[in-house]
């Protein structure tokens, strides 16, 4: 009897299955993912995305406006649409501003992207947790988290070693402008009108 306890506690567990960024592709071209499915890939696991509530819709919209420079501008404002970060990873974040570029055969990546806003309305523990550290690890210059629910926004700078050095909150009276865009400016009372 403990032979058998004692296979069974070596027994090695089984690993997951990881999907890369083709493979995913692949499931939408094929049919097996589509619209309707709200997924990312992140590090190789599909993950569902929390259905979007009225006032993180407004939020985002309300960013986007703000941080929109139009046409002539020298970047471009994506709304909740992917951003390819490695071979494992395709993350949807509420906000990118990526350089001005025909991105109709792939999405922007790291050396693309400016700034990433996230809006957390019921998901800030996966956003901080999950994502800060994956946008991270990609060198993406500057991330800014808003909190809907207590209308906090973090500034997230100087990545190293899969970290944010530089960790702020932003008062709502201050003017924020993005690193690479310095004249982009926001200040956060606009946006939590």
């Amino acid at each position: 009897m403990s032979s058998v306890l004692s296979s069974r506690a070596t027994a090695p567990i089984p690993s997951r299955h990881r999907w890369s960024v083709e493979d995913y592709r692949r499931m939408a071209q094929s049919g097996l993912l589509d619209a309707t499915d709200r997924v990312e890939l992140i590090e190789g696991e599909l993950i569902d995305i929390a259905p979007i509530g009225c006032k993180h819709a407004f939020l985002v919209d309300r960013l986007a406006e703000l941080l929109g420079g139009g046409s002539r501008a020298n970047y471009m404002v994506r709304v909740q649409n992917p951003v390819s970060l490695d071979t494992r990873s395709e993350p949807q974040p509420d906000i990118a501003l990526v350089n001005r570029e025909n991105y109709s055969d792939r999405h922007p990546g790291p050396g693309d992207i400016r700034l990433i806003v996230e809006v957390s309305d019921t998901t800030l523990a996966y956003d901080r947790d999950v994502k800060l550290p994956l946008y991270a690890r990609a060198g993406i210059p500057e991330v800014w988290l808003l909190d809907a629910q207590s209308g906090e926004l973090t500034v997230y700078r100087e990545s190293a070693e899969g970290l944010y050095r530089l960790i702020r909150k932003a008062s709502a009276t201050e003017t924020l402008s993005p690193l690479l865009l310095p004249k982009v400016t926001l200040r956060l009372a606009e946006v939590l009108v």
